[in-house]
């Protein structure tokens, strides 16, 4: 699994990222205030929320863009 599917399972379900590898506690936290701003009515769904997040591209903060670009995205 993309690790950045890992960072949104733990953003949206830490119970069952917790099984698994997530994202790297940074990553977490510059995206979670994004996803809680633009994608509210998708959480829950990882990937509802990484196209919102996509779409949302450039209003989001330096530091989620970021996330994005170092997943290649």
């Amino acid at each position: 699994m993309p690790r950045f599917t890992l960072l949104m399972l733990m953003l949206l379900g830490p119970t069952v990222a917790l099984a698994q590898h997530a994202g790297s506690p940074q990553e977490q936290r510059a995206c979670s205030r994004d996803a809680n701003h633009f994608c509210r009515k998708d959480l829950g769904d990882d990937n509802a929320v990484q196209q919102c997040l996509q779409q949302n591209r450039n209003r989001l903060s330096m530091s989620c863009r970021r996330v994005f670009e170092s997943h290649g995205m």
